[in-house]
C-alpha cells in the first residue's frame, strides 16, 4: 500500500509544490485547503491524478479523514504581511486551533507530523545569522504579532504533543522563499518587485532599503522539508539560503533581469519590520545533509518567467524582459 501524506494548506505556494513532490516520490496525497490564500489553479493539474485528493476544508475546525495516514504536514496559514494583516483572527486560529486539530489527527492515525514554522519566530532579531537556539525578539501586540505568536504557539504545542503523546514531530523554520506560484498580490519583496518591474511601475522599497533578507528558491526548500519529514529530528531546523543581501540590492537586480524602466521609490518602514534575516543552517547541513543549490539569479529568472506568463493580465504589453 502506498503511504499517505495529508498536507494542510496544500493549495498554497509551498503546499502545492509539496503535493507534487510527494506524488513524485510515490505517495498518495490528501490536500486540505479552504482557499483563503491558496489557489485551486495551483493544484488543478493534479486533480486527475488517482493518487491525489483535494478536500476544501478549514482546518481550524475538526478534521475528519477516514482510513490510514502516515504523514501530516501542517502548512495552512496566511504567510505574507498583507494576508495576516487582512485575516488576523484567522491567522491566530489556524496557528492554534488548526495546529491542535492537525496534531490530533496525527495522534489518532499514529502519523508523523511536520509543522511549517517560520523565521518570524525570531522577530526583529538581535543576532545575525539566527540559529535555532535563539529565542527571538518579538512584539506580541504589534500588527505582525498575530503571525509571529501563532507560529510560536504552534511550535510549543507541537513539542508538547511530542513529549506527552510521543508523536514523532518535526518543525521546519522556513526563511524567505520565492518561486513559481507566488501570488502577484502577495505583498512580499520578490513578487512586489517583479510585478512592478514587469509593468515599468515604480519599485517601492521600504525604509532606505538597507534591511537584509536571504532568499531560498522553492525547489531547495521543499527538498529540505522532504528530508526533514523522513529524518529522526524532532527539534526545530532552519531551512533557507544564508546568502544575505539588502532589499535595495534585490530591487536593482530585478530591474536588471527584467530590463525594466522602473525607478526605485522609498516608502516608510512598516512597524516591527525585521532589519536583518539570515538563517544559520549548520543543523540542516549536519542532520539532513541539505544545503541550497539554486543561485539567486537563476531562481529569479525562473520566477520572472512565471510572472510574465501567468500574472500579467493587467501588465503593460510594452514592458520588456531582457536576458
Amino acid at each position: 500500500m502506498k503511504k499517505i501524506t495529508l498536507i494542510t494548506g496544500g493549495a498554497g505556494f509551498i503546499g502545492s509544490h509539496l503535493c507534487e513532490l510527494f506524488l513524485e516520490k510515490g505517495y498518495k496525497v490528501i490536500c486540505v485547503d479552504n482557499l483563503i490564500t491558496g489557489k485551486l489553479s495551483n493544484i488543478r493539474h493534479l486533480l486527475k491524478n488517482k493518487n491525489f485528493i483535494f478536500i476544501k476544508h478549514n482546518v481550524s475546525e475538526h478534521i475528519n479523514i477516514k482510513g490510514p495516514i502516515h504523514y501530516v504536514l501542517h502548512f495552512a496559514s496566511p504567510a505574507s504581511p498583507i494576508d495576516y494583516l487582512k485575516y488576523p483572527i484567522q491567522t491566530l486560529k489556524v496557528g492554534s486551533l488548526g495546529t491542535h486539530n492537525a496534531l490530533g489527527l496525527a495522534k489518532a492515525k499514529k502519523a508523523k507530523f511536520l509543522l511549517a514554522s517560520t523565521s518570524e519566530v525570531y522577530g526583529d532579531p538581535l543576532v545575525n545569522p539566527q540559529p535555532e537556539s535563539y529565542w527571538g525578539n518579538v512584539n506580541p501586540i504589534g500588527p505582525r504579532g498575530v503571525y509571529d505568536e501563532s507560529k510560536r504557539f504552534a511550535e510549543a504545542i507541537t513539542m508538547a504533543y511530542h513529549r506527552v503523546h510521543k508523536i514523532d514531530t518535526k518543525i521546519v523554520r522556513i526563511f524567505n522563499t520565492y518561486g513559481e506560484r507566488m501570488r502577484e498580490e502577495d505583498g512580499r519583496a520578490i513578487p512586489n518587485f517583479i510585478s512592478q518591474a514587469l509593468n515599468n511601475n515604480p519599485i517601492t522599497v521600504y525604509g532606505n532599503g538597507s534591511q537584509t533578507r536571504s532568499f531560498c528558491y522553492v525547489s531547495d526548500l521543499i527538498d529540505g522539508i522532504y528530508k526533514l519529514a523522513l529524518s529522526k529530528a524532532n527539534d526545530p531546523i532552519n531551512i533557507g539560503n544564508p546568502n544575505e543581501m539588502t532589499l535595495l540590492e534585490l530591487a536593482k537586480t530585478i530591474i536588471r533581469l527584467t530590463g525594466s524602466k522602473s525607478k526605485i521609490v522609498f516608502n516608510p518602514l512598516p512597524i516591527d519590520d525585521p532589519k536583518v534575516r539570515r538563517p544559520d543552517i549548520a543543523k540542516a547541513k549536519k542532520i539532513l545533509k541539505w544545503r541550497p543549490k539554486v543561485v539567486l539569479e537563476t531562481g529569479l529568472l525562473r520566477t520572472i518567467d512565471y510572472f510574465a506568463r501567468h500574472c500579467g493580465e493587467n501588465r503593460d504589453p510594452k514592458a520588456s524582459m531582457s536576458r
